[in-house]
């Protein structure tokens, strides 16, 4: 799981600089991890997200920001409680979850919002 600075995020993500509209930079969707080393909530998710980055290696980038480290990347995205994680799909708006979400939320919210699997079967 890599840390982003606000360098590798204009990069890997959004570059909030060039463009005022949302434009994903990326090629693979991706989970941003908005936390700090202080947030209690926050150390619960960090293990849930180790092990979601293995189970969707290749599928999806998990990436952290320190919002303690990274002041200007928090306030350019608002966060005000952490964690808090933005869902970026290849395609599409990005969309922002506040505070410690369950594994089966968040694999939910990976299988829906980034990669957009429909269930067809009932």
């Amino acid at each position: 799981m890599e840390h982003l600075t606000k360098q590798t995020f204009l990069e890997k993500v959004f570059n909030y600089e060039a463009n005022k509209d949302w434009k994903f930079e990326g090629k693979l969707p991706c989970i941003i991890d908005f936390y700090a080393d202080w947030c209690q909530p926050c150390k619960v998710v960090a293990p849930i997200l180790e092990e979601l980055s293995v189970e969707f290696d290749g599928k999806i980038n998990i990436y952290k920001v320190n919002t303690e480290q990274e002041v200007e990347l928090a306030s350019a995205f608002g966060i005000r409680s952490i964690p808090s994680m933005l869902f970026c799909p290849a395609e599409g708006q990005p969309q922002m979850s506040v505070g410690a979400l369950p594994k089966e939320t968040l694999i939910q919210a990976i299988n829906d919002v980034l990669l957009k699997k429909q269930e067809i079967e009932k």
